[in-house]
């Protein structure tokens, strides 16, 4: 767990920008967001504006109702730049199914006049690649 007051907030930020999603707050989650912000996940690699953004936040296709973060690591690699990583279980619903998922996501959050920004976002399906986590004999053969 981190330990500084600097690592902290750097969590604290990160959480603010979950509960931002799950509020579908766009105002807060686009004033925690660098423009643009490079996200990365299963689905490639974007850059995404502000205007993009919103956009995703208003889309009635996926609700996020709970997620908790867990185990973070913070790296701070100077005074305006860190970077957050942690597993997170989002509990959502996708297109009116049930969904829960678990992953690996890291923020990198850097200090622009005075404020932190998350400048890039990514995401990793936790599991085997292969599917040998998922497979009814456990990956044996």
């Amino acid at each position: 767990m981190a330990g500084t007051t600097l690592e902290r907030e750097i969590i604290e930020l990160e959480t603010q920008f979950w509960e931002a999603i799950r509020d579908r707050d766009a105002e807060t989650a686009m004033a925690l967001t660098d423009d643009p912000c490079v996200v990365t996940g299963a689905q490639g690699a974007a850059v995404i504006d502000r205007e993009h953004f919103a956009e995703m936040l208003a889309s009635p296709d996926w609700e996020l109702p709970e997620f908790e973060l867990g185990e973070p690591v913070v790296r701070l690699i100077g005074e305006e730049l860190a970077i957050v990583a942690y597993k997170v279980t989002e509990k959502m619903t996708v297109e009116g199914s049930p969904l829960t998922l678990e992953a690996a996501d890291a923020s990198t959050w850097v200090r622009r006049d005075g404020r932190w920004l998350c400048a890039l976002h990514t995401e990793s399906v936790l599991g085997d690649p292969f599917g040998r986590d998922r497979s009814s004999n456990g990956g044996a053969s």
